[in-house]
């Protein structure tokens, strides 16, 4: 998917040289005045094919960016200045991506805790198809850290489009009852989501509004935010007197009762308040072209020891849930002389025919990276696996320099792809070889890129085997999960998202048992670098076994996650949930050191009032719920994540984003009215706001946003994450697979020359047919390939 928007947008950026702009594009963009070559025919090919050392330009948009799509080249003009332009003989498929210019940009972003809020606000202008004509826009929109697409809105010419999320089966009863446009909205990759807006008129405006969510990255007592704000030269309108104006408002709200400090920033801020735990920040200014780097920021909590607070929330009136929320976090600090844990690991690594290439290797080198990071006390192990294991050693080995180069001598040599996938056996393996542990932190880091059938197996026996360690003095082993791929497309089915082979869900509630960490890979390009990061968070413990007094203290709890994850240097440590009953004003924390000695800390209880703590908690609190519903299998826990991605405005796996479309002036509908209308039999009339016919296709159906939950077919065939496998046939295949008479089966076992021949002998309309079917095929060079290699001639 990724590699066709590049090449679409490669074709557009060609094509858009055919604009003319007048007298002063000569000055400001001579390129724009010449128009290429004539196209004659639209073929394509994908952007990461072909041989050669060059390094391919990407075309994958680093800012939101909205382009035209078009398919007919000869559409392509100017709106404002009509010029001469050579006709374009046929069509471009997949439809060409040009690059709309923009005319506005602003940017809102709140920070809490460790979660960032981010709206964007821009406008585009149809610069590039003829008056009098129309084509559809594709926005897209790429995200930070871990992003997350929130709402989307958009404005043209008077009509609204306003998006809302609906539960599945309602999604699916409306397209059904409504002849429903069935939309695109999607996930390009794991961090940029497209969606498009139909018809819009050439030179029109184009207002969209889009927000997403994307977290804070926390290094050693340092908060930064990285949000995409990088615009491509392509996109700055022809013209010096053109006004453009960016706008940046930085919000952070920190959520703790500490000073903070300002460290660094990508833009000149103009600080606008300051007080403890919060700071408040703008940016306004006028500018030749548009932002060339991306909007980064950095704040620092200015603690050298560890702290923490509880953070408290009381529902709103009209929420389903009538718990009140609660947020412990516990900050590291910065004090660099605290001792941290000896470690034991265990790399277990998926070495199956799907992780063959790129996977392996960046797997391979993050894990040589990752030895190198032990220090003389630990001890290591590999285990690869596939349908069979194979173990570095039958023991721990200490990690000296001597045996780091003879494991990566291993790794070289031993880790080679084939077989399927068998996680429970080498998992079985690492927990023997940790289950002595006492004095270290023992961990294990499994690596897969696929799904197995008894993944709920695994996990209770997990939770079985970890019950039973927690009875003696050993320390019971932490599991880290962690999934490579990237999206793909399989069975004719889109699988947009990051590891979509493997199922997050089984990884999230593996680690989330183990009190582990889990994280994945958009791409093999970032496996590298994030399985390091994995690694160099889980494995600085600094306290071990934190257990809470409050847990007796209340009517009821529910606790996210379910076991208390270590608190590490590498990030700070947040536990939320829902109760009923009475909090008390502090509450009291244990664990225990390093050198195991006790540890217990007295943290402070706050009751919020300015922070939206149920929106920031919202994604977490999602994720661990989705992976507890798939466990135990519970359609009310499935429902309860429906109604709480519906009420805070966050996907999940239960419900799908749907466009609605109204005219301007009319309000639409809230999302409680949204779910109200959908458990009545008049859904459509109650949807259509206000239109005279039910007829009017005013809802658009976007794909659902979830990353799914694995696939089994895909993983027992070794299929790489990120093979496009059972796509659908191209015209041309269909017109020869539709061939159903004696002419299609001769047409499997001939040329086309030999089949045009036989054809003849037959009948004038069959031999026209076959005329047909073969002009469709010349673009493949079938018709030269059979008049080189054919016997008959």
């Amino acid at each position: 998917m990724a590699g066709e928007f590049e090449t679409s947008v490669e074709y557009g950026l060609k094509l858009s040289k055919r604009i003319y702009y007048g007298k002063e594009s000569a000055t400001v963009a001579p390129a724009a005045s010449t128009p290429p070559e004539p196209v004659r025919q639209m073929s394509r090919r994908s952007s990461t094919g072909g041989s050669g050392t060059d390094q391919k330009i990407s075309y994958l948009p680093t800012a939101v960016t909205a382009y035209a799509v078009v398919s007919e080249p000869e559409a392509i003009d100017n709106p404002d200045v009509p010029s001469y332009q050579p006709y374009v003989h046929g069509r471009c498929d997949p439809p060409a991506l040009i690059p709309l210019h923009m005319y506005g940009a602003e940017l809102e972003v709140d920070c809490c805790l460790d979660h960032a809020r981010v709206g964007f606000a821009g406008r585009w202008r149809v610069h590039c198809v003829k008056t009098g004509r129309s084509c559809d826009c594709r926005v897209a929109v790429p995200m930070g850290e871990k992003g997350t697409i929130l709402s989307v809105e958009a404005e043209v010419t008077g009509r609204l489009y306003h998006s809302r999320l609906v539960k599945t089966e309602d999604a699916e009863e409306l397209s059904k009852a409504s002849k429903a446009v069935g939309g695109d909205g999607r996930y390009l990759k794991g961090n940029i989501y497209t969606f498009r807006i139909p018809q819009i008129a050439g030179g029109s405006m184009i207002s969209v509004k889009v927000s997403w969510s994307q977290k804070l990255v926390y290094r050693g007592g340092q908060f930064s935010l990285d949000v995409p704000f990088s615009f491509p030269p392509f996109v700055n309108p022809i013209g010096s007197r053109i006004c453009k104006r960016e706008k940046i408002l930085l919000n952070v709200k920190s959520g703790i009762d500490k000073e903070i400090a300002f460290k660094s920033s990508s833009h000149a801020l103009m600080e606008l308040r300051r007080e403890v735990g919060k700071m408040g920040f703008s940016y306004e200014a006028e500018v030749k072209t548009w932002s060339a780097s991306n909007f980064s920021f950095s704040y620092s909590v200015c603690s050298a020891d560890l702290f923490g607070g509880v953070l408290l929330h009381t529902p709103f009136l009209r929420e389903f849930e009538e718990k009140q929320m609660f947020c412990l976090h516990l900050f590291p600090g910065t004090n660099q002389l605290r001792k941290a844990f000896r470690k034991k690991v265990v790399f277990l690594v998926d070495i199956s025919g799907s992780m063959k290439g790129d996977p392996l290797e960046s797997t391979k080198n993050a894990i040589m990276s990752s030895l190198y990071k032990l220090n003389q006390e630990d001890s290591f192990n590999i285990i690869a696996f596939n349908g069979d294991m194979y173990l570095f050693s039958p023991l721990m080995e200490p990690a000296t320099k001597e045996t780091i180069v003879k494991a990566n001598q291993w790794i070289n040599d031993k880790l080679l792809v084939e077989g399927g996938t068998n996680i429970l056996p080498p998992l079985q393996q690492a927990m023997k070889l940790l289950a002595e542990t006492t004095n270290s932190i023992p961990l294990i880091f499994l690596v897969t890129d696929g799904t197995v059938d008894d993944e709920r197996d695994i996990c209770n026996f997990v939770k079985a085997s970890l019950a039973s360690a927690s009875t003696g003095t050993s320390i019971p082993p932490r599991i880290c999960t962690f999934g490579v791929g990237k999206g793909f497309l399989f069975g004719g089915l889109e699988y947009p998202f990051p590891g979509s082979f493997c199922n997050h869900y089984f990884l999230q509630m593996l680690a989330q048992v183990a009190k582990g960490h889990f994280d994945c890979a958009f791409d093999t390009d970032s496996v590298d670098s994030r399985l390091q990061r994995l690694f160099t968070t889980a494995s600085s413990v600094l306290i071990a076994n934190i257990s809470i007094d409050f847990l007796t203290n209340l009517n009821s709890l529910e606790l996210l996650p379910s076991s208390i994850p270590d608190l590490t240097t590498g990030a700070p440590l947040l536990v939320s949930g829902r109760y009923h009953g009475t909090f008390p004003e502090s509450i009291k924390v244990t664990g225990t050191w390093a050198d195991m000695t006790h540890f217990t800390m007295d943290v402070k209880v706050k009751r919020t009032k300015d922070l939206p703590l149920d929106r920031v908690l919202a994604r977490r609190q999602i994720d661990l719920l989705t992976a507890t519903a798939w466990l135990s299998q519970s359609k009310e826990l499935e429902d309860k994540v429906a109604k709480m991605s519906i009420q805070k405005g966050v996907p999940s796996e239960y419900t799908r984003m749907i466009l609605i479309y109204t005219d301007k002036g009319e309000k639409p509908p809230e999302t409680h009215l949204v779910m109200e209308v959908f458990s009545k039999l008049n859904s459509l009339r109650s949807l259509q706001l206000g239109s005279e016919s039910a007829e009017k296709q005013n809802i658009y159906l976007g794909s659902s946003l979830g990353i799914g939950f694995g696939n089994l077919v895909a993983t027992a065939r070794n299929i790489p994450p990120g093979t496009e496998e059972g796509k659908q046939p191209d015209a041309a295949a269909k017109l020869v697979n539709a061939a159903s008479s004696c002419c299609g089966a001769v047409a499997n076992r001939v040329c086309c020359m030999c089949f045009i021949r036989a054809c003849s002998h037959t009948s004038k309309q069959c031999s026209i047919l076959a005329s047909q079917i073969c002009a469709a095929l010349a673009c493949f060079e079938c018709i030269s390939f059979c008049y080189e290699l054919c016997a008959c001639e």
